[in-house]
């Protein structure tokens, strides 16, 4: 009853990038933090063949102000997380997703401070 059996893929094709527990629990809080204090509304995750992204939206008909993207081919370059603006300009990028998500972070500090 506790086996957890993969779902067989067909043969060639790559499998998916996804967030694991810990990764999902550390991007959930801040986005519960982030709605509590009246910025966020809505999110979206997308788990493709090269990259997992969550992305936070203002309201559900906009593009997402943050995009928080896990893209493990880029591991032993530049780091596998990304923050990407509404824009589409890469605000963080690094090896360790807290380090990543501190901008936005500090940005919930000043939010909750006014």
């Amino acid at each position: 009853m506790g086996t957890v059996t993969p779902f067989p893929l067909p043969p060639g094709r790559a499998t998916q990038i996804g967030f694991d527990r810990m990764e999902l629990t550390r991007i959930l809080d801040l986005y519960g933090r982030m709605v509590a204090a009246g910025h966020w509304r809505d999110y979206a995750i997308d788990l493709g063949r090269d990259a997992a992204i969550f992305s936070a939206f203002r309201r559900a008909t906009e593009r997402p102000e943050y995009r928080i993207e896990k893209r493990p081919a880029l591991r032993h370059r530049q780091g596998m997380w990304a923050l990407v603006t509404e824009a589409g300009a890469v605000l963080k990028r690094g090896h360790d997703l807290a380090g990543v998500l501190a901008p936005l972070e500090r940005r919930l500090l000043k939010l909750v401070g006014d």
